[in-house]
């Protein structure tokens, strides 16, 4: 059986600011980089199930999540192939604290990057701007 996986990401968007999260230095999976919430499914689990208990789980965060502004597949460096979801979230609440997973979090302008939007979710923020979506 091929080592495949499904995973599931929340691009948060409020007030025209993106949420991302910075991995610890010590992740054996891309330490210090910046992310978006989110991670790969169990089996059989229902994938917008799935968004919302990893965004829980990684930020303490309840989203409502609108659609999907993505889909990609990749192989990881340990050889898993991955396909990923990358869906449009609007923030209902909760009171944003890391996991232990990650270091830092900042909200970041999605239209003025400084740096800290991963460059594998260009095409998502392309999306997200092409279509102008209303995410006050």
């Amino acid at each position: 059986m091929e080592n495949f996986r499904v995973a599931v990401k929340s691009f948060i968007v409020q007030e025209g600011k993106l949420l991302v999260i910075k991995r610890r230095s010590d992740d054996v999976h891309k330490p210090g980089q910046w992310d978006i919430p989110g991670g790969r499914l169990e089996l059989g689990e229902d994938p917008m199930e799935g968004l919302r208990r990893e965004t829980q789980e990684e930020t303490h965060l309840e989203v409502d999540i609108v659609l999907p502004l993505e889909v990609r597949h990749f192989t990881r460096e340990d050889g898993q192939k991955i396909t990923m979801i990358i869906f449009l979230c609007k923030l209902l609440g909760g009171e944003l604290r890391l996991s232990k997973e990650h270091q830092a979090y900042e909200w970041v302008n999605v239209e003025k990057d400084d740096g800290k939007i991963p460059v594998w979710l260009n095409l998502a923020k392309d999306n997200f701007l092409k279509y102008n979506f209303n995410m006050a």
